[in-house]
Formats: C-alpha cells, structure tokens, sequence
C-alpha cells in the first residue's frame, strides 16, 4: 500500500487494505511489548530469588520505622511482590492460612527467616496481604511489620 499513487484516488480496497496494514502493525508490536515485559518479570524474579539481606538490615529496619512512627505509622510495609512468586500463587496469604509463610520464596523467604530471628523475639509482627486483585485473581502481595 505504501506504492500508491498520491494524487490517485484511494478506493474502498485500499482502504481495508490499510487498515489491515496497521492492525497487523499494531499486533506485531503488541507482541514484542509482551514478550519484553515477560522477559524483564523473568530476570526480576530470578533477582528476587537470588537476592540477600544487606549486612545493614538492622539499621536500615530500624531507620524505616523510625520514620513510620515519627509519621504515625503503626506498620511498615517491608516487601511487595507478585502473588505468582509464592508457591502457591498466594492462596494461602489471601485465605489468611497461619502456614502462608511457607509459600514465600527467594528473599521474601530470607526477609521472614530474618523477622522470625530478630524482630519476633522484642515484639514485633508480621502479616501478608494480597494488594490487588487484576483480573479477579490474586495480585501483588505486601508484607507489613506492626508494632
């Protein structure tokens, strides 16, 4: 279509013609956006898995929730994440089942090994919930520590 004459009269063919240029242009790069979005989920949850505790936790744990008082804050949220990252898609953080805990993984898993050696025995707790739900489904999970 990109040969027409531009002083010739374009017919109802050519229209549909362009049309379906465009449409299957737009599919073309629909695709490559979901298969680069797709790619880029991979390698962050291969990040999430992989990643560890900074030597600094403590202090880093304590400043945040300095900051959260000082604001009025009674939680902090300490992780987000995607629901699909647990081993069970999050079922068992949406049904507040007391062995969600046993579905995290990667540093989600680290991050809760940490509060249970550390932060449980002065007093602190910890919940997990499903913040969004696209699609009707379990989506993002947030992982809070009260005080």
């Amino acid at each position: 279509m990109t040969d027409l004459d531009p002083d010739a009269l374009l017919t109802p063919k050519d229209i549909h013609e362009l049309i379906e240029e465009k449409e299957r242009k737009q599919a073309r790069e629909a695709m490559e956006a979901r298969k680069h979005l797709a790619l880029e989920q991979e390698h962050l949850h291969a990040a999430f898995l992989e990643r560890e505790l900074l030597p600094d936790v403590k202090h880093r744990f304590s400043t945040a929730v300095r900051k959260a008082v000082e604001r009025g804050d009674k939680e902090l949220m300490i992780l987000h994440f995607p629901s699909s990252w647990c081993t069970d898609g999050g079922r068992a953080i949406n049904n507040t089942e007391p062995e969600w805990p046993e579905t995290l993984t990667g540093y989600a898993k680290r991050a809760y090994d940490f509060f249970e050696a550390e932060l449980a025995p002065v007093g602190y707790r910890l919940s997990a919930q499903i913040l969004s739900f696209p699609g009707g489904l379990p989506g993002d999970v947030g992982i809070f520590v009260k005080w």
